[in-house]
């Protein structure tokens, strides 16, 4: 029997491989604005993710282009919120000059991480999708406080890492303070999609398995080996009777 995923990247980030990934996913997610990117680099890949039908979401984050959405920042709700719809009404304005439809929004870095866990900003983040009249999925970490919250807002989508460790509860190892947080061999890489979509459960850090229940499955484009990881991620869904939405 063929099974079905969908595999996503964040891309649109200057990192220049956004022409090797695209023809290998089904969803991305573009920079619009905060950690990078301008009307240019959107424009661009989204006319990239149009050519090999790609769906796409917008990508925002913490105004904060020198640590590439990274680091959290002290801000108001209010101000959180308002460079949230600003970010996304400027996505929004670009897919319609391409024709082309907003399918969900994905938070970015610091933003992602601490939506999943601190109620106020989740709940700063839910009223910028308010503002925006917001009709797009949101792609959401399992478990976490935003898809809890924002459950009768939104349609969810709950998403996890191919490329990135896990905490026993479900939270990302930090980049910051941990080699082992990002996944780098294509065989690791491959095993931690396995195990997710055909047993639900994912190795964390201290050597258990919990239980992980995701719909798409996400690749950072600014991986290092991402291009590696995806070829080789490609051969065994083919093995594996898997396909791409």
């Amino acid at each position: 029997m063929v099974k079905t995923i969908d595999i996503s990247c964040d891309l649109g980030e200057g990192i220049g491989n956004d022409q090797q990934l695209m023809p290998l996913i089904s969803f991305c997610s573009i920079a619009c604005g905060g950690h990078y990117g301008d009307e240019t680099s959107i424009y661009e890949a989204l006319l990239l993710a149009k050519k090999f039908n790609v769906k796409v979401g917008a990508h925002p984050s913490f105004p904060d282009k020198p640590n590439f959405g990274r680091v959290p920042l002290t801000m108001t709700s209010e101000a959180l919120s308002e460079t949230i719809v600003s970010q996304i009404k400027l996505f929004e304005i670009i897919c319609k000059k391409l024709d082309m439809s907003m399918h969900h929004v994905k938070l970015h870095g610091a933003l992602y991480n601490l939506a999943a866990t601190d109620t106020a900003v989740a709940k700063a983040v839910i009223a910028a999708l308010k503002n925006c009249k917001f009709k797009a999925a949101l792609y959401v970490p399992p478990h976490s406080v935003i898809g809890k919250l924002a459950k009768s807002d939104v349609e969810l989508i709950y998403e996890a890492f191919i490329d990135r460790r896990y905490n026993p509860n479900l939270t990302l190892v930090s980049r910051a303070h941990n080699k082992m947080a990002i996944i780098t061999n294509p065989e690791d890489a491959w095993m931690q999609l396995k195990n997710m979509i055909f047993d639900q459960k994912v190795l964390t850090s201290n050597g258990s398995f919990q239980a992980i229940e995701a719909t798409t499955f996400c690749l950072h484009g600014d991986h290092p080996q991402a291009v590696e990881l995806l070829k080789y991620i490609h051969k065994q869904l083919q093995i594996n009777s898997i396909t791409l939405s």
